[in-house]
């Protein structure tokens, strides 16, 4: 169903071989940048392709690397973004490209040869606007093995199709997106002012306009997380921030995952004033007990944990342990954040985990 019941409406289909661009937000990359180039030209395609690169201000050699690939490749051209934001970045990219489909990648992903080919055919068959498939997250290190690991789990990220679903069919969002470029053009392309969320809140106007979105699990996409528990906790700090305000500006079309993290916040907040004052002294008798009851969810939630903690696949110690703190500090970070985005805006906040210490904040 579309929102709105607006009627269904069919995407265009330019003809085949077209030609396709790639965009590309890049910003202090430089440990995975050439890896996900090569995967973008590796692309199987019929028709041509170009590969168009957003440039933030990037401090650990990101943007000589650009430089030098686009040197060596002519498919490959670079635009400036200078804030750093990424839907600048996007719009920037989108308004310099080409061809009529545009693929959404991600310096930290890498595409199979055939990403891009069977995208192509599946928005032609079903007219799409939109097509997105499976976040396959993994990890160099046992950090980021863990980090991946809980990505990949259903408790990790809240179960949305594209972390982890198995059945094609009409789609919320979708992650990273193959998309027609006259629909993004019509609705206006990504929002400026979202810093994060972007990609739901472009894909949710989509659907609104009366196109589909759609999920593929065919379709899959190496991700590789952040690198260390600093910058995670940051990056899904920011990420909370902003669902937090996509849901004061867009209320109840927000799906209803999104306040578990706030509410387990909310819980673990809870739990620890009851303690104190217990402790103190100052909650004592039947209501002692009675507000105990609180304790309940959280012990219930660290079982959860350990049971994800325990449960196949067999990973190395060091793995496990740092899965059972990545985990909950995902939860907390992005459930403090949206609190924070809910209660008083997201204001100007930014995803300072894509920097780097000598980056200044735009």
């Amino acid at each position: 169903m579309h929102d709105d019941h607006r009627p269904r409406r069919d995407a265009p289909v330019p003809p085949p071989g077209s030609g396709v661009t790639f965009v590309m937000p890049v910003l202090n990359e430089a440990a995975y940048l050439e890896q996900a180039v090569a995967s973008v030209l590796a692309q199987r395609l019929e028709g041509p392709c170009e590969l168009i690169l957003a440039l933030g201000p990037s401090t650990d050699g990101t943007t000589q690397a650009a430089r030098r690939l686009a040197d060596a490749d002519s498919r490959i051209r670079l635009v400036d973004n200078p804030d750093a934001d990424i839907p600048v970045g996007l719009n920037r990219a989108i308004a310099a490209a080409v061809y009529p489909t545009i693929v959404r990648v991600d310096a930290h992903s890498e595409l199979d040869p055939t990403y891009t080919r069977r995208a192509l055919r599946v928005l032609a068959a079903h007219r799409a606007a939109n097509v997105g498939g499976v976040m396959r997250a993994a990890g160099r290190t046992a950090f980021q093995r863990a980090v991946a690991r809980a990505y990949n789990s259903p408790v990790g990220l809240g179960g949305g199709a594209y972390h982890g679903g198995s059945t094609a069919g009409p789609a919320e969002s979708a992650y990273l997106g193959v998309m027609r470029r006259a629909v993004l053009d019509e609705v206006g392309g990504f929002d400026e002012t979202v810093r994060r969320g972007e990609d739901w809140e472009v894909n949710l106007r989509i659907r609104r306009a009366g196109y589909l979105v759609w999920f593929d699990p065919d379709l899959s996409t190496v991700y590789w997380p952040r690198e260390s528990w600093s910058r995670l906790v940051r990056q899904f700090y920011a990420t909370g921030v902003w669902r937090g305000e996509l849901v004061r500006r867009l209320g109840r079309r927000n799906s209803m995952r999104f306040f578990a993290p706030p509410a387990l916040v909310l819980t673990v907040g809870a739990a620890a004033v009851t303690a104190i004052l217990q402790f103190a002294g100052v909650l004592a008798g039947v209501w002692s007990w009675v507000l105990s009851i609180v304790y309940l969810p959280v012990a219930a939630y660290v079982a959860l944990v350990a049971v994800a903690t325990l449960r196949p696949p067999p990973a190395a110690p060091r793995e496990r342990a740092w899965f059972a703190a990545v985990l909950p500090s995902m939860h907390l970070a992005w459930g403090t954040g949206f609190l924070r985005g809910l209660l008083r805006g997201a204001g100007t906040a930014v995803d300072t985990s894509r920097l780097t210490r000598n980056t200044p904040l735009p």
